[in-house]
């Protein structure tokens, strides 16, 4: 039996849970060496583990604490699912952390700039958080980039901080505050 549903729609995109339906393209872009390069998942991603992962997000229930809940973006224009994002919200209820992925084919198309937009209007509306944060490898230039442009400041570069895939790696931190984002 699944949980509660979410649905968040913009000019172009519908923020959803997941489906069985996703299965083909969740697989297509979490098999990408390139998508993966800066994900926690390594590639060759198997259709078992994606089915797992599906199951489990339509199981989850959205805004439980300390739990990550992904939500898929598809294409209203063609019902395409062309990425995914996530969100985590802290332990204190106050705080999240979020994330995003979409398949090199729907990139450099302002998708992800809108999706990661409407799920921080979500945050902050529905959930009244009081701050999000959200990393990425100084190396991934087009995350950064989005990061800043959705209104997010970065807080700090911590210098081989993570431990990622065999390396240690740097991090960019970001934030923005509700008061930043109701601004």
């Amino acid at each position: 039996m699944s949980q509660e549903k979410i649905k968040l729609e913009t000019t172009r995109l519908l923020l959803r849970t997941f489906q069985d339906s996703d299965l083909a393209a969740f697989v297509v872009y979490r098999c990408d060496p390139e998508v993966a390069k800066y994900q926690s998942w390594d590639t060759p991603y198997q259709q078992a583990e994606a089915m797992t992962f599906i199951e489990a997000m339509k199981q989850a229930k959205p805004g439980t604490l300390g739990e990550w809940y992904q939500l898929a973006i598809e294409l209203k224009a063609t019902g395409e699912m062309i990425g995914d994002c996530a969100f985590c919200i802290a332990n204190d209820g106050q705080q999240a952390e979020i994330g995003f992925t979409r398949s090199q084919t729907h990139q450099k198309k302002g998708y992800a700039t809108e999706a990661v937009t409407r799920l921080l209007d979500y945050l902050f509306t529905e959930h009244n958080l009081h701050r999000v944060i959200a990393n990425c490898d100084p190396e991934n230039i087009a995350s950064a980039k989005l990061l800043q442009r959705v209104g997010m400041r970065c807080e700090g570069h911590f210098v081989k901080s993570l431990w990622f895939k065999g390396n240690w790696v740097d991090e960019l931190w970001f934030a923005i505050l509700h008061d930043e984002w109701q601004r």
